[in-house]
């Protein structure tokens, strides 16, 4: 008879134990915080009523004794060690899960196109509020991030982090093939593509094809004519922001790159580095069906149409 009572008081029914594994899953951090000894007193408590239906008491039985639950209770411990959040919110076109619903609704714009952030000045849309905030800074050329080294201003603070590593001399991008570290993430991204020849990004109209999507964007204003960015002293237009401000040192005459071994200045950093090749005699720039070598990309370029 007391062998009977014992079977009885640890017996878990289907129905319920069915329902238990159901319910696991949204309810680990529960399981997690019972406390071992309150529920080994109520186990032995439910023995003694002698209750074997119910639930609450095979509840802490599963909790105590189950493999499933033991297991899934050392890998939410693991789960929590390693801080990693739950992402139950799924994006069904691609795969990728979010922490809360509200970031998958906006990143379902990627897919969608949706743009419900209009410039009131100039008409143009973005996907986030964020990005229209930037953007407007263009229009009223604020600039509320300041480097506290060089004061240097700037409208992005991730513009004032890269800017930052100027002087700190950091370059926490390093390429894992050829160990050449960059300051900033969208160099080494550019670079990455030097070892694996990938460029996703085509023109619909020539053809060509690009390894970034800002690239690509670039060149669609040589179809387009399209030049955004103009000089407030002579009115010309430009393509490129970069082109504007290499152009505007032609009316400051700027020149804040100077070559330390002649000491010849430069208004563009890449016109200093191609000048001190003809000091070293570096000839980075290499034909791999003659073998000639140049010092910069233009004259091989050119090169290159000859084969």
């Amino acid at each position: 008879m007391k062998e009977e009572q014992e079977t009885d008081a640890f017996l878990v029914t289907p129905a319920c134990n069915e329902r238990h594994l159901w319910e696991l899953e949204p309810n680990r951090k529960q399981l997690l915080s019972q406390n071992s000894a309150e529920a080994e007193n109520q186990v032995q408590e439910g023995s003694r009523t002698g209750d074997p239906g119910s639930c609450r008491d095979e509840d802490l039985r599963l909790n105590e004794t189950s493999p499933q639950a033991r297991g899934l209770s050392d890998d939410v411990d693991h789960q929590n060690q390693l801080g990693e959040q739950k992402k139950p919110f799924l994006c069904l076109t691609c795969g990728k899960t979010f922490s809360v619903k509200h970031n998958l609704f906006v990143h379902m714009r990627t897919h969608t196109g949706e743009k419900p952030f209009s410039c009131q000045t100039c008409g143009k849309s973005f996907n986030y509020k964020s990005v229209l905030i930037t953007h407007t800074r263009t229009h009223t050329g604020e600039k509320p991030f300041s480097c506290q080294t060089c004061g240097k201003s700037f409208n992005k603070k991730n513009y004032l982090i890269r800017h930052m590593r100027t002087h700190s001399g950091e370059k926490p991008f390093s390429c894992q093939s050829c160990g050449k570290s960059y300051s900033d993430g969208q160099s080494f991204k550019s670079h990455m593509t030097s070892h694996t020849g990938e460029k996703p990004f085509s023109c619909e109209t020539c053809g060509k094809s690009y390894s970034e999507k800002k690239s690509l964007k670039y060149h669609m204003r040589s179809h387009t004519g399209e030049r955004p960015f103009s000089c407030q002293t002579c009115g010309k237009g430009f393509s490129q922001k970069f082109d504007l401000i290499r152009h505007m040192k032609t009316h400051t005459g700027e020149k804040p790159f100077s070559c330390q071994t002649c000491g010849k200045s430069f208004n563009q950093k890449f016109d200093l580095i191609r000048h001190t090749r003809t000091h070293t005699g570096e000839k980075p720039f290499s034909c791999q069906t003659c073998g000639k070598t140049y010092s910069d990309r233009k004259s091989f370029k050119n090169h290159m149409t000859t084969h």
